[in-house]
């Protein structure tokens, strides 16, 4: 089985479909052009991605939620989500950005404030004017 996301014009996610493996593999192997074929005949949609529901900040997990031992299965940076984006140049999944200060890091897939947030167990939220994390 494999996730496909729909994109948008923008490459915005605006839903996700499972395709069952003998939909998607071609010879035996999972293949993304299979899959997107399939979709396109069913739904008449063809802008479509395939996305891996075990990947997020770019790190693979197994189905009980413990990090992979084998990485190479990290694809596309984070499993996508309705409103998510699409990066064609990084070909990762990304969330919309949450502050004008922030930055991507591509290894992650992830926004970065410019300050790191502290590392304890308190609550903080991002004070976008100040440039600082406030709370605790």
């Amino acid at each position: 089985m494999a996730h496909f996301a729909k994109l948008d014009e923008n490459n915005v996610v605006i839903g996700i479909d499972v395709v069952g493996n003998a939909d998607c593999q071609l010879n035996g192997v999972e293949d993304e052009a299979t899959g997107i074929a399939f979709l396109t005949n069913l739904t008449g949609y063809s802008n479509w991605k395939q996305t891996s529901y075990n990947t997020h900040e770019g790190k693979y997990y197994n189905s009980d939620g413990s990090l992979a031992d084998d990485q190479t299965k990290a694809f596309r940076g984070n499993y996508a989500g309705i409103g998510s984006i699409y990066d064609e140049i990084n070909d990762i999944f990304i969330h919309p950005k949450p502050y004008p200060s922030w930055t991507l890091n591509t290894s992650t897939a992830m926004w970065e404030a410019p300050v790191p947030r502290p590392e304890d167990d308190l609550k903080y939220v991002w004070d976008e004017d100040n440039q600082q994390w406030v709370g605790g």
